[in-house]
This record gives structure tokens, C-alpha cells and sequence, in this order.
């Protein structure tokens, strides 16, 4: 699985999901307003799938 679900309990206001097969880079600056945060098991999860969508052991 390359996608993690994520929702209010993140500090989000909708349920939404990482996806993990189409990354995209952008400048940090660019991040502008703080909506919330992972887990560790979501970020282990996030990890799992970015392992998987980009094929490292």
C-alpha cells in the first residue's frame, strides 16, 4: 500500500490521505500555515509506503 489515511485526529479538519505514488518537491518557505501532525504509528505507516512507492528494501 503507497497511500496513508489521515484525519482529525492529526489535527486535521477533513479525512484525506498521503499519498505516496506521486511526490512532489516544493521549497519550504512555500509551507506557510501549521495544520498538524503525525503519530508515530502514522509515521511509521508513512515510512512503510514511501518504502513501497519508491522500491527500497
Amino acid at each position: 500500500m503507497t497511500q496513508v489515511e489521515v484525519g482529525t485526529e492529526e489535527g486535521l479538519k477533513h479525512d484525506s490521505a498521503i499519498f505516496c505514488d506521486d511526490l512532489t518537491s516544493i521549497i519550504k518557505n512555500r509551507l506557510t500555515d501549521y495544520i498538524g501532525s503525525l503519530t508515530d504509528p502514522k509515521i511509521e505507516a508513512l515510512n512503510t509506503a514511501l518504502r513501497t512507492a519508491l522500491a527500497i528494501e
